[in-house]
């Protein structure tokens, strides 16, 4: 019997085969076109996004235009590190005249001063109301004119009166404490201080910071306007203590803390001082000195200065930790009349 064979099987597409099919490329290339143009669309809304954001924190800030760069604030930065540097730098060369690199100083020679930078800035303490105080130490110590020139020019010392501004500024009291500067031309004015017997520490921080950099001098004293100094006779102890770089010169006391807030010398920080309630040594307000590199000090670091009820502790609290020499001058002893003393009440 004859056996017929049957038509010849086909074999199957591979999977290979398929891929290689005209539809299928044209599909994967569908497929990259629009994950590309998903990723692009991405990127750019992320974008507008960065733009607007950066937009809004500008309107919202008030910065715009106005804002400093990070260079302009690497600049601000810089510029205060190289103002203590500077400050570091004075102190460690009055170290060095101390121990004798430099040649001594000399305030006199043949009769007048021979160094421009002056030796002492006085500040005197006034405030609105007190024209009866300063004339009477115009008309004792403080010499007008020309003379005041000359006291600036031959022996190297500055005294001005120390007033701050009224709280409301350009009312009756600035003009006339600016009428009175017009015809004496001895007051430094303090527009960054408003004037106020409660804010007296305050002030007397911005005299010594606003004194250390509108005058180069070796000096910086604070006294108040009923007291007289005899201007030679503090030259002269000023002498025996130039070449110490860090210095503060005055009639140091201590005494109780008064917690009673009736008290005239009420202390409402008494209880940091501790349960001893007792000052630390200070040297008293009426009058003292500090060399030109504590005044430095304070100037740079005088928006972190506190301050106390009463501008000698203020002082003093500054001092305790510094390396600073601490210097018990009897004749600074303004009240107690001393022999030989430099300075007395009015």
């Amino acid at each position: 019997m004859q056996i017929r064979e049957g038509p010849a099987r086909r074999p199957a597409p591979s999977a290979a085969g398929a891929l290689r099919s005209p539809m299928s490329a044209m599909m994967l290339a569908m497929f990259a076109t629009m994950a590309s143009f998903y990723v692009a669309g991405r990127l750019w809304q992320d974008a507008q996004n960065r733009v607007y954001l950066i937009k809004e924190l500008d309107r919202r800030t008030g910065q715009g235009q106005a804002a400093i760069s990070v260079d302009d604030t690497l600049k601000v930065v810089a510029c205060r590190q190289q103002g203590k540097r500077l400050a570091s730098l004075e102190m460690e060369l009055a170290a060095a005249k101390h121990e004798g690199f430099v040649g001594k100083y000399s305030p006199e020679t043949n009769g007048t001063y021979s160094r421009k930078k002056p030796l002492i800035v006085i500040g005197i303490m006034s405030s609105f109301g007190r024209k009866t105080y300063r004339d009477a130490v115009r008309k004792s110590w403080l010499p007008t004119g020309s003379m005041l020139k000359k006291l600036e020019e031959e022996k190297g010392i500055v005294v001005r009166f120390i007033v701050g501004r009224s709280a409301n500024r350009g009312d009756t009291f600035d003009r006339e404490i600016d009428d009175e500067n017009r015809s004496t031309k001895d007051f430094l004015i303090l527009d960054d201080h408003i004037e106020s017997d409660e804010e007296l520490p305050k002030k007397t921080k911005s005299f010594f910071a606003n004194a250390a950099e509108k005058f180069d001098a070796a000096f910086y004293a604070k006294v108040n306007d009923d007291i007289y100094i005899n201007v030679d006779t503090l030259s002269a102890m000023l002498e025996t203590h130039w070449d110490k770089p860090r210095v503060y010169i005055g009639c140091m006391k201590s005494g109780e803390v008064f917690s009673d807030s009736t008290h005239k010398w009420y202390e409402p920080d008494w209880w940091k001082f501790g349960d001893g309630k007792s000052y630390f040594r200070h040297a008293s307000g009426e009058m003292f000195v500090i060399s030109r590199a504590v005044a430095q000090f304070i100037s740079i670091n005088r928006s972190v200065l506190r301050t106390y009820a009463h501008d000698d502790v203020s002082v003093g609290s500054w001092m305790i930790g510094l390396a600073v020499k601490h210097v018990n001058e009897a004749k600074l002893c303004c009240s107690s009349w001393p022999s030989g003393a430099m300075c007395s009440g009015l």
